[in-house]
């Protein structure tokens, strides 16, 4: 574990060393676990953490990204089914929860499921038991719950899209993931340690950082946190030829090829974001708030379509702004760069 820890839980802010106190605190405990914190802050990292320094160590850690599980087959996953419980069930499965019995099972993005699978969840947490579909066989598994979301799940039970009972008994134990903004000089010293991998997974020779991109690293605000910072640090080993890594200046945009690019790409990156929120709230407020039926009237998955709209801070439907209001140049513009609203939405 301690070398799990020494890879992986990496900083030196008094901020992350008390985070990390936490989780051990937490790891000490049997108990429900909450990891909430903004996209690439390291949940799972914290869940893997929690897991390998409990009394469960020695038994499965098993991670379930809950958006990416079909809507129709939440249930078929966690809890498995008998051969012949529905269309294509032509074996048995045993499903997520017996296969992490005795261990942890990591519920990552939990706000994306669906208030079936929610209620199905809340009477398994209840006492710890189920039935696969198509058995009336009730089965026991030992397994701790540990989920993790980058939404706001008490905003989320207020409008009724989460349920508020399974929220009570999800947040037990609450540990929150703080944003890389707030972790003074990790950045650095996280960017550091991804040279070092990157040196030693491509068999490169070793790469520093210039002065001045260890003075943008320390003073951008990383809203992707440590998740964009290690795909940025990844894309300028690679493409860096000297020993010296430049990026965040305006020496290394003319330097680089690519970098005379960056101004399209982020220009698009924008008007792609701006059209998505006004597509998404005229869609939200012509289905009157209604996520399910939003989703429908969209062409999207409801899974999917849920996470646009937290992406763009859209929950609180009733601060959605009307498309109508928006100035007509301007959705002109956008439609002739984007010509079909669910391609862009699924962007």
């Amino acid at each position: 574990m301690d070398d799990f820890l020494k890879h992986r839980l990496i900083g030196s802010s008094a901020r992350f060393k008390q985070t990390c106190s936490e989780i051990q605190k937490i790891a000490s405990v049997d108990a429900t676990v909450m990891i909430a914190g903004e996209t690439g802050t390291g949940k799972e990292v914290a869940a893997r953490a929690i897991h390998y320094q409990s009394r469960r160590c020695d038994k499965p850690f098993i991670p379930v990204n809950c958006g990416a599980l079909p809507e129709a087959l939440i249930e078929s996953e966690l809890f498995g089914h008998e051969r012949g419980a529905f269309t294509d069930a032509k074996a048995a499965a045993v499903g997520l929860v017996c296969e992490a019995d005795g261990g942890t099972l990591f519920l990552d993005e939990v706000d994306a499921l669906s208030l079936r699978a929610q209620s199905a969840l809340l009477r398994f947490l209840q006492d710890k038991s189920y039935r696969r579909l198509g058995s009336g066989v009730e089965r026991h598994a030992d397994v701790r719950i540990v989920v993790a979301s980058n939404a706001n799940l008490e905003q989320l039970a207020q409008t009724r899209q989460f349920r508020s009972d399974l929220l009570y008994r999800l947040n037990v134990l609450l540990l929150r993931m703080p944003p890389l903004r707030e972790r003074d000089g990790d950045s650095i010293e996280l960017a550091r340690t991804f040279l070092d991998r990157l040196s030693h997974q491509y068999r490169m020779p070793p790469k520093v950082l210039h002065p001045d991109t260890r003075a943008f690293i320390a003073e951008y605000h990383w809203p992707g946190n440590i998740r964009e910072l290690e795909n940025v640090v990844h894309r300028e080993f690679l493409m860096t030829d000297g020993e010296e890594i430049r990026f965040g200046t305006a020496a290394s945009n003319v330097e680089r090829t690519e970098g005379k690019h960056g101004l399209f790409k982020t220009a698009k990156a924008h008007a792609i974001a701006e059209f998505e929120r006004r597509y998404l709230s005229h869609i939200l407020e012509k289905a009157g708030g209604n996520l399910t039926l939003a989703a429908r009237l969209s062409g999207q998955e409801r899974s999917a379509f849920g996470k646009l709209v937290r992406k763009h801070s859209l929950q609180n439907t009733n601060a959605i702004p009307l498309l109508s209001e928006a100035r007509a140049d301007a959705s002109q513009s956008m439609n002739a760069e984007i010509a079909s609203p669910v391609c862009a939405a699924k962007k």
